[in-house]
Formats: C-alpha cells, structure tokens, sequence
C-alpha cells in the first residue's frame, strides 16, 4: 500500500522524534533494552501511527512490548512536546516488534546448516 509524500514526511517526523525520545529516555522503564524505530506507518488523516521496533538486549521481548504499551500515554505527550510546532495532531501510537531481523538470522542459520558438497574433481 502506497503513501502520500505527506504521510511518508510525517512517519519520519515521528520516527525521528521517537527514537530520540527513547535515546534520551530519563524514566528507565525500559531498563537496559536497546530500542530502534524500524518504521513507523501513519494513516492517511495522520490520526493513527504504528511503530515497528527491534529491541536488543530484552530478555523478554513481550514484556518490554507491554511495557510500551503501558507507558503510552507518557511517550505521546512527549512526542507531542516535541512536534507541536511541526503538526496539528499528535497521532496514537501502536508498538508492533519487527521481526525481519530474527527471520533473516533464523534463515542464515538455516543456510549454514545444510549439507551442501563442495564441487571437486569429478571422477568418471
């Protein structure tokens, strides 16, 4: 599905907004973990965003996606601290973990542990 430029000029709006508020993040609820903002999908009246993030260092990756989601409230005043000069509306924020990371090590894993013949000499 396609996006406006619009809507593409929002997302990195609020991936760059977002990211250095979880850079900068002084209230620690997420301990140690190392977060990035993969991506981040806005709807087209920019009311809504999802943000997809990786996270390293998590132990529990569904725990720290919950606390996101906890702390939700806190992340979007901030963020709209930081953007309303920029925009109108503060959109609502959606966390989803993205996963093309752990697919593509789990496929490299994969690839290395087949049992693929080297090609030698041929013997006839």
């Amino acid at each position: 599905m396609s996006s406006t430029v619009r809507q593409q000029k929002f997302s990195r709006l609020i991936q760059k907004e977002l990211s250095d508020i979880f850079q900068r993040d002084q209230r620690g609820f997420l301990g140690n973990t190392f977060l990035t903002i993969v991506e981040v999908r806005v709807s087209p009246d920019l009311s809504f965003a999802k943000v997809y993030i990786s996270m390293l260092l998590a132990k529990d990756k569904k725990a720290a996606l919950q606390k996101l989601d906890d702390h939700k409230k806190e992340i979007r005043k901030a963020l709209g601290a930081r953007i309303r000069n920029q925009a109108r509306i503060v959109p609502e924020l959606a966390f989803f973990l993205d996963e093309v990371e752990e697919k593509a090590e789990k496929m490299d894993a994969l690839i290395k542990s087949l049992n693929i013949p080297t090609d030698g000499p041929e013997k006839e």
